[in-house]
């Protein structure tokens, strides 16, 4: 699974709280138009996030996540062939933050959905996202 890797002039605990905030997820992610969260024990980061896009790809995906590590994993549920599997890190790096993000997008994606939700394009909107929130 090929991974992009950027730099962030942000601290990581912002970057973390940011990446990890389902609420946020429609404010900078390509082509996503809602997500509704489907499983959150009480108490607890969401288990299973329902994602619905522009291009009508539907599905629902499951994370887990080390929050010492500041490391988030998914992988599909509902709408397998559609979905995406990965995992996301957030580092401490200088002043600021490394992001490695990592994606694998499902069969059934166009050759469409494959640049808007491609793990560059993710990136690079998320990095636009953060650093304009200053």
């Amino acid at each position: 699974m090929p991974a992009v890797v950027v730099e962030i002039a942000r601290p990581p605990a912002d970057v973390w709280r940011a990446f990890t905030d389902v609420s946020l997820l429609a404010a900078w992610m390509p082509g996503v138009r809602r997500t509704q969260i489907v499983d959150q024990p009480p108490g607890e980061r969401p288990r299973e996030i329902l994602f619905e896009f522009s291009t009508s790809l539907t599905y629902t995906l499951v994370y887990t996540y080390d929050e010492d590590n500041r490391e988030v994993r998914w992988e599909p549920r509902v709408g397998r062939r559609d979905a995406v599997r990965g995992f996301a890190r957030v580092e401490a790096s200088g002043s600021g933050s490394r992001l490695t993000y990592a994606l694998e997008q499902g069969a059934g994606r166009t050759t469409d959905d494959l640049v808007l939700g491609g793990p560059q394009a993710v990136v690079e909107a998320f990095v636009r996202w953060i650093e304009a929130k200053r």
